[in-house]
């Protein structure tokens, strides 16, 4: 006999803890979803909240008052205040005039005196400093009149002894050899300015006999020239010059050249004029 439907529904009761299971499958995917949503939104406000730091940050970066760098800012010497010089070209021509391949007529500034400075250190060091025409001619262009002559008989006598050791006749190196001396500034600082300078030149130099069987192989040294110049006929002038070593880089692993390469190089590329 059937039941009526007047009549109270039977109950099922199940162990503790354990749902029917149309329930258990109902609630599950309800709370993995939540726990998903919740992951996302946490999720989104870390980044959210990264973002805006960061974006913050740059946008301090080299202001004023900051302790942000701004790009092309000079180099600056740990812990000692200075920053050098920026060395990009200025649009003002240094020098308009040369007299015997040296540059001339410098502008009575401190660019200029630099750019005289550095002119006057290649010259100086130039393989035409050990003939004795040649220095003479250089001296007479660079040196200030009235020091030329103590300075010429000082160089003279260095010149001539250093070429001496190297086996140099009239400047020139024995038969199947390449004398080489060339100087290449890498920068420049002005110790005074005024109606005398004092400009420090700092350089790398190539010295030596290339060629095979050179017992003066070609070296490299570096060094510092301290220039005094004189406003001097309307140009600056070597008044005296001093020389220390240093500063000196550590040398590369780079493997050194055969002499013949060294030789055709030292022939082969031509020097530069130089400005501040």
């Amino acid at each position: 006999m059937s039941v009526p439907d007047d009549q109270p529904h039977t109950r099922t009761r199940y162990p503790a803890g354990e749902a029917p299971p149309d329930a258990a499958a109902g609630r599950h995917p309800l709370r993995t979803l939540a726990a998903v949503l919740g992951a996302v939104v946490i999720l989104l406000v870390v980044v959210a909240v990264i973002n805006r730091t960061s974006g913050s940050t740059q946008a301090g970066a080299g202001a004023p008052g900051t302790s942000g760098t701004t790009a092309g800012s000079g180099p600056t010497a740990s812990g000692s205040g200075t920053q050098a010089t920026a060395t990009a070209p200025t649009g003002t021509q240094p020098v308009s005039t040369s007299q015997d391949g040296i540059a001339t007529g410098f502008p009575h500034t401190a660019e200029g005196a630099q750019s005289a400075a550095v002119n006057y250190s290649v010259a100086l060091g130039s393989s035409e400093m050990y003939t004795t025409t040649s220095r003479h001619t250089i001296l007479q262009t660079i040196v200030d009149p009235a020091v030329l002559g103590g300075i010429q008989t000082r160089l003279d006598d260095s010149f001539t002894s250093q070429g001496s050791k190297l086996g140099l006749r009239l400047g020139q190196a024995p038969k199947g050899l390449t004398f080489v001396s060339r100087v290449i500034p890498v920068g420049t600082k002005v110790d005074s300015y005024g109606v005398q300078s004092t400009v420090e030149v700092w350089n790398d130099s190539l010295f030596g006999l290339a060629g095979q069987g050179s017992t003066y192989p070609v070296t490299e040294s570096w060094y510092t020239l301290t220039v005094t110049l004189s406003w001097s006929g309307g140009d600056w002038k070597l008044a005296d010059f001093k020389q220390a070593d240093g500063p000196t880089p550590i040398s590369g692993n780079q493997t050194p050249s055969s002499a013949d390469m060294m030789a055709n190089a030292v022939t082969g590329f031509g020097g530069f004029r130089y400005a501040r």
